[in-house]
C-alpha cells in the first residue's frame, strides 16, 4: 500500500510538472539605463506567467529610502535591499513611461526547472528571506536573479561574450565598465573614482561583468546551461535606443577635467602674483587645503568605518587626508609659520612621489585628479619658497 501511494504521488507530481511546463513561461527581464545616477547600469527582474493567474515579477533591487538613517547606513555600507513580488504590468509601466529599453529573455527550462525556479523565487520574497546585504558589484539586482536561475537549473550558466568584449575593451575592470556606462555623467564617475579604491581595478571575467544588467542582457541571448541554450526566445518589450532615457551629455566645459584645469590655471596665475608680491594669498590656501582635508575626512570614514568592500585600500588617501586641515588652522598664526613650512615641504615631497609611482599602482586615477593635485603641489611649493625667501631677506 505504501509503495502504491508513493507511485501515485510521483505520478501526480509528474503530471503537474507537465502541466506547469505547458502553462508556465518565465522571462529574465533586463531594463536599460534611466536618467537617475542609480539607474545608469540598468535593472533586472524575473517575470513568471502562469496560465490563469496574473503575471508576477520578482525584483531584487528594492530599497526603502525612508528607512531610519538610510543615507548614513548606505554610506557606511549597510546597504540592505529587498526582494519583492509585484504584478508585472505596474512593475514595467514606469520603464515604458521613461522610454527605457526593456528586453525579456524567455528561459528554455523544462517543467522541473520551472517549478524549482518558481519555488525559489517565492521563497526569496518571504519576509524572513527578503532583505539582503546589497553589494554594488558582487551581489545586486542582476547577480541575484542569475544565481536563482542557476539554482533552479542545478548547473552553472555559461554566459556568451559581452558587448564590451566584442568591442575589445582595453582592460575590463569594474571601474572601466562603470566609466563606459557613466560617460554622460562625468561628475558621478568622478565621485566613484574618489570613493572607491583599488578593489574595483582588477581584470574581471565574463561572469563578474554581469554585475551590470545592461551587459548581462547582451550575454544572456547566447548563454548555455547544462549543455543547452538558456534562452528559448528573446522579446524586446520596449524597443528604444539603449541611451534614450539618459540625460543629455554634460558639456565638455562643465566636466570635472575642464573645471579643474581652469582651477589649475587660476592657481598658477595667483601663485605668480604671490611670488612677485612676496606674499602668500592665505585665504586661497586655507580654502584649498580645507577642501582637501574635508575630503580626507570622508575617505577616512569610507576606509576605516564603512564596510563597503571596494572603499579600501584607496591610494588617494596618500593625497586626500585630514592632515591637510593643518593649513587652514595654522596659516593665520605667525608663530606656526615654521611648522607649516615643514608640513608643506613634506606634502610636496609626498605628492611628487605619488605622481612618480602612480602608473605602477593598482588603482586607476580619474584624469581630473591631475590638475587638482598639481594645484596643491604648486601652492605647497610657493608657500615654502616665499617664506624662505622672506626669511633670507630679513
Amino acid at each position: 500500500m505504501k509503495r502504491l501511494l508513493a507511485l501515485l504521488m510521483s505520478l501526480s507530481m509528474l503530471l503537474a510538472a507537465k502541466g506547469a511546463d505547458a502553462d508556465t513561461t518565465i522571462y529574465f527581464v533586463n531594463i536599460y539605463a534611466g536618467p537617475e545616477i542609480f539607474e545608469l547600469d540598468g535593472h533586472a527582474a524575473i517575470v513568471v506567467d502562469i496560465k490563469g493567474q496574473p503575471s508576477r515579477s520578482y525584483n531584487f533591487g528594492v530599497f526603502d529610502f525612508d528607512a531610519p538613517n538610510f543615507v548614513y547606513r548606505f554610506v557606511k555600507g549597510e546597504t540592505d535591499y529587498m526582494a519583492v513580488e509585484w504584478p508585472t504590468e505596474p512593475f514595467l509601466y514606469p520603464y515604458h513611461e521613461q522610454g527605457r529599453r526593456v528586453v525579456a529573455h524567455e528561459l528554455n527550462f523544462d517543467s522541473r526547472q520551472k517549478a524549482r525556479l518558481v519555488e525559489a523565487l517565492r521563497r526569496n520574497v518571504r519576509p524572513e528571506n527578503a532583505v539582503y546585504r546589497y553589494n554594488y558589484v558582487k551581489d545586486n539586482c542582476a547577480t541575484r536573479p542569475l544565481r536563482v536561475v542557476e539554482l533552479a537549473a542545478c548547473d552553472t550558466v555559461l554566459l556568451a561574450p559581452a558587448p564590451f568584449e566584442a568591442q575589445s575593451l582595453l582592460r575590463p575592470t569594474f571601474r572601466n565598465v562603470m566609466r563606459a556606462h557613466h560617460v554622460r555623467y562625468p561628475w558621478y564617475q568622478f565621485g566613484i573614482d574618489l570613493a572607491l579604491g583599488s578593489g574595483i581595478d582588477y581584470t574581471i571575467d565574463r561572469r563578474e561583468l554581469a554585475f551590470t544588467p545592461v551587459e548581462l542582457d547582451g550575454m544572456l541571448a547566447g548563454a548555455t546551461v547544462g549543455g543547452k541554450p538558456l534562452v528559448k526566445a528573446t522579446h524586446v518589450l520596449c524597443d528604444t535606443d539603449p541611451f534614450n532615457a539618459e540625460l543629455a551629455p554634460t558639456p565638455w566645459y562643465m566636466t570635472p577635467l575642464a573645471v579643474f584645469c581652469l582651477f589649475f590655471a587660476v592657481s598658477a596665475l595667483l601663485t605668480l602674483r604671490d611670488i612677485r608680491r612676496r606674499r602668500v594669498t592665505r585665504w586661497f590656501d586655507a580654502v584649498l587645503f580645507a577642501c582637501v582635508g574635508i575630503t580626507g575626512l570622508v575617505l577616512t570614514f569610507l576606509i576605516f568605518v564603512s564596510v563597503h568592500e571596494a572603499t579600501s585600500p584607496n591610494w588617494l588617501y596618500v593625497w586626500l587626508n585630514p592632515l591637510a586641515l593643518a593649513v587652514p588652522a595654522l596659516i593665520w598664526i605667525k608663530k606656526a609659520k615654521n611648522t607649516l613650512i615643514c608640513y608643506q615641504i613634506a606634502n610636496f615631497a609626498v605628492l611628487t612621489a605619488l605622481l612618480a609611482i602612480w602608473y605602477f599602482l593598482p588603482q586607476s586615477a580619474n584624469p581630473a585628479f591631475l590638475p587638482l593635485l598639481g594645484a596643491e603641489m604648486m601652492r605647497s611649493a610657493s608657500y615654502v619658497y616665499i617664506n624662505k625667501r622672506l626669511s633670507l631677506s630679513e
